[in-house]
């Protein structure tokens, strides 16, 4: 199928140095709350690109749950797929697609996970179907039937059906320790206007790139 004729003009604002923070993560704030304000759907989605040791990259989307000027944490299995190739290569890159403005940021730096604690704090906040939804799990691995999967439920729910769901450990966050970090903003005729942030020690260098 030939869709090379899909395509639209981004008619939007330009994005100027002068009117970009002098620190990234604010920046990043200052993004966001436009596109929670501006009711894009899911606006902490991103897309997580992780690769193997051997340079197989992997993809997929998760939940940016929060960040600082430490960096941006996300939550998963630490037996899945992207857990895996970041003990072998903790490095990432996050995309985040804020079409409806015309907008995206791309975050890459390495990887570390967060305390115990933190992960804790977080699970402890989730709603209860969440908690068990990651006791019963063994994210990325082959299973037979979801028929297999409930039972496994209904296994969890009977087992903590007493109390609170405890933190699995096989269970928790990373945090995505920033290097570089890219605005995008798209204008008329592909010329968009794109500034990246690189890390340098305590400071950030802030560059112009050609769309």
């Amino acid at each position: 199928m030939d869709i090379s004729d899909m395509r639209r003009d981004f008619e939007s604002d330009g994005l100027d140095r002068d009117a970009l923070d002098d620190n990234p993560v604010k920046q990043f704030e200052i993004w966001f709350n436009h596109a929670r304000e501006a009711g894009v759907l899911e606006p902490n989605a991103l897309s997580l690109g992780t690769a193997k040791a051997d340079g197989m990259p992997g993809l997929r989307t998760v939940l940016l749950k929060y960040f600082d000027d430490n960096g941006f944490v996300f939550f998963t299995n630490y037996g899945s797929r992207k857990a895996n190739e970041l003990d072998g290569n903790p490095q990432a890159a996050m995309l985040f697609p804020w079409i409806a403005l015309n907008r995206q940021v791309i975050v890459q730096g390495k990887v570390e996970k967060v305390s115990k604690a933190e992960s804790l704090r977080y699970f402890a906040s989730r709603p209860r179907g969440s908690q068990i939804g990651a006791w019963v799990s063994d994210q990325s691995q082959v299973i037979t039937s979801r028929g297999l999967l409930e039972q496994k439920v209904a296994e969890i729910k009977q087992r903590f059906s007493d109390g609170d769901v405890p933190l699995p450990s096989f269970w928790g966050g990373y945090r995505v320790v920033p290097e570089r970090i890219e605005f995008w903003q798209g204008r008329p005729s592909r010329l968009h206007d794109r500034f990246e942030y690189v890390r340098e020690g305590d400071r950030w260098r802030i560059q112009r790139l050609q769309p």
